[in-house]
């Protein structure tokens, strides 16, 4: 009996570094495995929620404790194959866009190609792998799309640490980075924990446009500018809105300025290269797609699921924090009598910003 159970031992430390070869063979960066007991982090999601800081991101709540809970979201599962795939892209400097108030700042993981359907397809691919050498298995696939702490188990996973802005670090790639998970019903042996490198640092804390960042490792979504300008559906709060800038999808700011991300990679990989010159557009270009434009070209995008609505609200805010130029003004009065309610709300505000009188009817 001991010599099987040896034996058995052996057999799975051998497959975890085979999954490791064939995920990296997919193109992920780093691979890692992770058990499915998460400890405290289950207390730390509720203290969070409790607080009211996930905002209107009811998926959050309604999963409530399941999230640190993977064998209640995956019965049977065993361990977690958590995986990392680089984004950042060749593409126009971030930094300038941000300084440039008539230009658009997206997120640099939003310029290419939607990750959730890249990287769910290579990890199905690594399950077929792990199948083709021992046979079927019960698996499950997430790509930021269930109650999965993704961090936690990457984190546990030995791919990187958490940083002070809850995202993951990695001291030879930074945090530019997407996760993933492949749940199996297969025991294999958990990697070991990687050590904290953030020191005293809290450049990300400072640096945070609207002081979403509230202390270390907690993050206030009702105030962090990626929730403002993807996960929101009404109306951004008046007060937050001059503190976007001219960011109207996503922000990078606590990333751009973390010292680890000195050693991001520029990513391999093709399908999160820029699309549509996104990298470097102008307010004014985008402020001026029609509902028929956005579907035709950010079809394939992470940037799809907001809407055309939101699209234009988030731009109209953007707009009002951009100089008074001749330009500006002018795509503002051209959808000053929009017909939906909540772009007419905030071109009326842009344009209140810019002392050209309140021109919209709410």
């Amino acid at each position: 009996m001991q010599e099987m159970t040896h034996k058995a031992s052996l057999d799975s430390a051998a497959l975890a570094l085979q999954i490791k070869a064939w995920g990296r063979e997919l193109g992920f960066s780093a691979v890692g495995i992770a058990g499915i007991d998460l400890g405290d982090a289950e207390q730390a999601l509720e203290a969070w929620l409790a607080a009211g800081r996930h905002g209107e991101m009811d998926y959050m709540a309604r999963h409530g404790a399941k999230r640190a809970r993977p064998a209640e979201l995956v019965p049977g599962a065993l361990s977690v194959v958590t995986v990392r795939m680089d984004y950042w892209p060749r593409a126009a400097d971030a930094r300038q866009q941000l300084a440039d108030g008539e230009r658009a700042y997206i997120s640099r993981y939003a310029l290419g190609r939607d990750y959730h359907k890249v990287l769910r397809n290579r990890l199905q691919k690594l399950a077929e792998r792990i199948a083709g050498e021992i046979g079927p298995r019960g698996h499950r696939v997430f790509v930021d799309s269930a109650p999965v702490m993704e961090v936690e188990l990457a984190k546990r996973g030995g791919i990187g640490w958490r940083g002070k802005h809850t995202l993951l670090l990695d001291r030879s790639g930074g945090s530019n980075f997407f996760l993933g998970e492949l749940f199996l019903d297969l025991a294999l042996p958990a990697d070991a924990l990687v050590s904290a490198h953030c020191g005293q640092c809290r450049a990300c804390i400072d640096v945070c446009p609207t002081q979403a960042i509230i202390g270390p490792y907690k993050v206030d979504a009702r105030r962090c500018i990626s929730y403002l300008t993807i996960e929101l559906k009404e109306t951004i709060p008046e007060a937050l809105r001059s503190l976007l800038g001219n960011r109207i999808y996503g922000c990078d700011d606590c990333q751009l300025v973390c010292p680890w991300n000195r050693f991001a990679r520029i990513t391999a990989e093709p399908d999160f290269a820029p699309r549509h010159a996104l990298d470097a557009a102008s307010l004014v270009e985008l402020f001026a797609w029609s509902a028929e434009e956005f579907e035709r070209k950010l079809a394939g995008s992470a940037i799809y699921r907001i809407g055309h609505e939101r699209w234009l609200r988030n731009i109209a805010v953007a707009l009002g924090n951009a100089p008074s130029t001749p330009a500006v003004l002018t795509a503002l009065r051209a959808r000053a009598d929009d017909p939906s309610l909540l772009v007419r709300e905030h071109v009326a505000w842009a344009l209140a910003r810019h002392g050209a009188g309140r021109l919209a009817s709410l």
